[in-house]
């Protein structure tokens, strides 16, 4: 492969998330595949391995320690499959449907799928509020993830009705985060929602996040 394959099982070790090694296998694969596309399609402005990895991989799998290994995940506004894709290489028994408004990132998020046989992964294309009525979306789910989409006040409108109850939202924010908490607490509460947040720092360029974790009560 073109990138170095042991930053990322090196990084994954620093950040204390366990993942097997053909698991990582597969994440070095989508890196390298994702950054294969980007050459004619766009899919992302980050195109160096280090930075792929870094803010694409190990970002999404910050996520792993409230993802549990089954039930049903919502990704909104999921790009060309991040977080979704690297949480369902590493949670293979996880029911993962995605809704983004771009077809070549959808189109990319199948391929993935296809060739990585990532069964129970579909990858809607349209935006959530005109394509609640595909099968996809039926059935409620247990979490929902959205990475640097949207406000928070505005994805818990989005996802409220599609989790059930005791349904979390996860939000991946950047330093943004706190202050985007802050603005719409009162709102949360009247609609029926609790939230706690957590901070983290990526591991190469110490970059701020911070996940916002609503709970639908």
């Amino acid at each position: 492969m073109a990138g170095n394959p042991f930053l990322l099982p090196d990084l994954l070790r620093r950040q204390k998330l366990m993942v097997s090694a053909d698991q990582v296998s597969q994440l070095n694969w989508l890196g390298e595949e994702l950054l294969r596309w980007n050459r004619s399609r766009n899919l992302t402005a980050i195109t160096a391995w280090d930075e792929v990895v870094e803010k694409h991989l190990v970002d999404s799998l910050l996520l792993l320690p409230h993802v549990p290994a089954t039930g049903r995940l919502l990704d909104i506004g999921s790009g060309a499959g991040f977080p979704s894709l690297p949480l369902k290489i590493v949670r293979p028994d996880l029911e993962v449907v995605t809704v983004d408004a771009v077809a070549k990132k959808v189109f990319f998020q199948r391929h993935v799928a296809r060739t990585l046989n990532l069964r129970q992964y579909a990858a809607v294309h349209g935006r959530l509020e005109t394509c609640r009525s595909e099968p996809a979306l039926a059935a409620s789910f247990d979490l929902a993830t959205a990475r640097a989409v949207a406000s928070l006040e505005h994805l818990a409108k989005l996802a409220g009705p599609l989790l059930r109850s005791g349904g979390r939202l996860l939000a991946m924010k950047g330093p943004e985060g706190p202050g985007e908490l802050d603005a719409c607490r009162e709102n949360l509460a009247a609609g029926g929602w609790r939230w706690r947040s957590e901070g983290s720092e990526l591991p190469i360029t110490g970059a701020a996040r911070w996940l916002l974790i609503l709970t639908k009560e």
